[in-house]
């Protein structure tokens, strides 16, 4: 699918998700013109470093409504899963995804992301997560999922110096590198995002997944 075209089918997925905001809670965001910024122009700014992974699937973790993973699945034409423990959402995205006839190439998966590296480790070549947890925890909750040279593409508002650190200090236990910071404005002026990319560089010092919930209510020390 041409970007054009991507952008086109997108944008219909936003109607959707806005109309069905209208009942159920999907997003805080109801104004066509700020969902227009912060749900589409948001979700392809990680475009340059989802495009430098390897070839395969893809997947969104803490999808809720979709964004980024819609909008990326529709611009890199990658087979993408949706994650997302919330099971109304998932249902309603879903049923977006058939009305656009494209559920064959984006299939949503209503779980915990901790269940989804059981069943299906080291499946995903890139994975993103937008205002999901820390990237420590995000590290963690990726490696098993992630083939060998795949890339995790993380979305923040604000990365402050202390979690960059906390991550860089468990990185290399998890089987995970560093591979770039970048900073954007939107379109808005207003909206700062960073994107964060780290490779699946080898195997976890660790055994993954831990227990539910672990990775953000106990997060990993650097073994000494």
């Amino acid at each position: 699918m041409d970007f054009a075209r991507a952008e086109n089918t997108s944008r219909r997925y936003l109607d959707l998700i806005l109309e069905a905001n209208k009942r159920t809670n999907l997003t805080r965001i109801t104004s066509r013109e700020e969902a227009e910024i912060l749900h589409l122009e948001d979700s392809w700014v990680g475009l340059p470093e989802i495009n430098r992974a390897p070839a395969g699937r893809y997947g969104d973790l803490g999808s809720g409504g979709g964004f980024p993973g819609v909008p990326i699945a529709l611009a890199t034409g990658r087979e993408t899963v949706l994650v997302d423990s919330v099971k109304k959402k998932m249902a309603i995205v879903d049923s977006a995804l058939d009305e656009l006839g494209i559920g064959e190439q984006v299939s949503t998966y209503r779980g915990r992301i901790e269940e989804l590296a059981l069943s299906q480790p080291q499946s995903f070549s890139v994975l993103t997560a937008r205002a999901l947890a820390r990237l420590g925890a995000l590290l963690e909750l990726a490696s098993p999922l992630l083939v060998k040279g795949g890339v995790l593409v993380c979305y923040k508002a604000q990365l402050s110096e202390e979690e960059l650190k906390e991550a860089r200090c468990v990185e290399s236990m998890l089987g995970m590198r560093l591979i770039s910071i970048r900073e954007v404005m939107l379109s808005d002026g207003e909206t700062k995002r960073t994107i964060v990319a780290f490779e699946k560089v080898g195997k976890s010092l660790v055994k993954l997944p831990r227990r539910i919930g672990a990775a953000q209510r106990n997060p990993l020390k650097p073994q000494k």
